[in-house]
């Protein structure tokens, strides 16, 4: 039986998870569907879309994601430090944005006067949404269900469009969090869709090369700002250059159409993290295989596990012994 997903989220131990979304039935979420003959690509605009202007409401980042035939995968960063701060009035207006409310915070939102009885469902009402506009189930049900509703108008049918449950894994430490989100960003390279990191439509590495070129980073993405350090902004803690050598590098050695290898400045970056470079492309080519739950060291295994009280289980291999299991 599936386990709660307040079980498998413990922000105690990182901020970092991985989701993955599938389509239930046989209809593509985009591309080209051989069974109906139709093509289904402005859905992947959709999500896009969608996933963005989420990450403008919530207190919780997207660090890398990409739109597939019939799934989609995105790494969220939940940033509690920001739903914390958030004033009464802005927990109101940015839960608004996507959801009508109640009568209630209606008349909080336009400056009405509330009554002592509704101050009281007010404030259980903020507390409420304080905590949903830091949940990921919360974040990925607003992604999910509009599309849900527009690809079922679109089809004129009824039921589910998406599996029951997304997928999530906690990445536990920065290598894991590299190592995914490497793995999301190729995964159309990987499934030749396309041939480079910068024409893969409606995916993160195509956005932060675009606006790389312009010298800027995307608003909508968690950047990169750098090793960790002093009084550092909210960010990855990786370089943004180094990165993008990185997904290149890893990119070309995953094509077999392609003889790659890993650059110097690529190389450093794994050894700052103590990735094994003869493991790093199993990694990201088998991401998905070998981690079926959190990613991380034994270590921080097995301290996630003991904060959710649960057995570390067999299959949350650490990534520094994937070349030996």
């Amino acid at each position: 039986m599936p386990r709660p997903r307040r079980s498998q989220v413990s922000v105690e131990d990182t901020p970092m998870y991985h989701c993955c979304s599938r389509v239930v039935r046989r209809a593509y979420l985009c591309g080209d569907d051989k069974f109906s003959g139709k093509n289904y690509d402005h859905r992947r605009g959709w999500v896009e879309a969608q996933l963005l202007k989420l990450a403008g409401v919530f207190a919780i980042d997207v660090a890398a994601y990409a739109v597939m035939s019939n799934h989609l995968h995105v790494v969220l960063s939940i940033d509690i430090y920001q739903a914390n701060r958030w004033t009464d009035i802005e927990v109101i207006n940015q839960w608004h944005q996507l959801f009508k409310g109640t009568d209630i915070t209606q008349k909080f939102a336009k400056s009405e006067t509330l009554e002592d009885y509704e101050m009281l469902e007010l404030t259980h009402n903020i507390a409420l949404y304080r905590s949903r506009l830091s949940d990921i189930s919360w974040f990925m049900r607003a992604l999910n269900e509009p599309i849900a509703r527009r690809a079922n108008e679109e089809d004129e049918c009824t039921g589910r469009f998406w599996e029951g449950r997304f997928k999530s894994q906690a990445l536990l430490d920065e290598a894991a969090v590299l190592a995914c989100m490497v793995y999301v960003d190729l995964n159309p390279i990987r499934s030749t869709i396309a041939k480079t990191p910068e024409t893969s439509d409606f995916t993160s590495i195509k956005r932060r090369i675009t606006a790389a070129l312009n010298g800027t980073q995307p608003k909508a993405l968690l950047p990169f700002v750098g090793n960790e350090r002093k009084d550092m902004p909210k960010g990855l803690t990786f370089h943004l250059k180094g990165y993008l050598q990185l997904v290149h590098d890893t990119g070309k050695a995953v094509r077999n159409d392609k003889r790659g290898r890993i650059s110097p400045s690529s190389h450093s970056i794994l050894v700052r993290l103590n990735i094994p470079a003869d493991n790093w492309l199993k990694i990201i080519n088998e991401f998905g295989k070998l981690f079926k739950g959190p990613v991380g060291t034994l270590q921080e295994l097995t301290t996630y596990c003991e904060h959710l009280e649960k057995r570390r289980r067999h299959y949350c291999h650490a990534y520094q012994y994937i070349a030996a299991s």
